[in-house]
């Protein structure tokens, strides 16, 4: 029996999930599937700058695990461009994390959920989160180090203590 894929984190949604040659209908073309994750790691590591132990510890991932993710999209995305192929951004196992003043939170996303849904999800819900810190206003790294907590409610997108 295979271990249970883990999600992988993703920080936001692409803004644009399609690419297509200029020129070239879209009926003739092979296309190519990039997953969200994929694209993130693309983002952290490629667009970002960020180091692979920065942006698989931001994706909730090991680094090897970071590393087929960011090979794969890759190859995937020279394929698309030097065969003149399509490039399509959706799918794949991850989850989405929103962030708001230093507070970090996940909402499980399946594959096909609609960005309404999604949107009211976001908008509609009241969360409390306890989470840890040294100072009270920033979250510790360290979870079984630190003196204190804090109750953070968020409430459409705004957090209060």
């Amino acid at each position: 029996m295979s271990r249970p894929c883990k999600c992988r984190r993703v920080t936001a949604m692409p803004g644009v999930t399609y690419f297509k040659p200029a020129g070239i209908p879209l009926r003739s073309l092979e296309e190519i599937h990039l997953s969200v994750e994929e694209a993130e790691a693309i983002h952290l590591k490629d667009l970002e700058g960020l180091e692979q132990e920065e942006a698989a510890e931001i994706m909730n991932i090991s680094r090897s695990t970071f590393q087929r993710v960011l090979s794969s999209a890759r190859k995937k995305i020279a394929d698309a461009l030097l065969n003149g192929k399509a490039l399509r951004i959706a799918g794949g196992n991850y989850e989405l994390a929103t962030i708001s003043k230093n507070i970090s939170t996940t909402v499980p996303m399946e594959q096909d959920e609609s960005p309404a849904l999604r949107k009211n999800m976001a908008e509609g819900s009241k969360l409390k989160i306890a989470v840890i810190t040294e100072d009270g206003k920033t979250i510790s790294k360290h979870f079984g180090r630190a003196p204190y907590y804090m109750i953070v409610t968020i409430e459409n997108g705004n957090n209060r203590k």
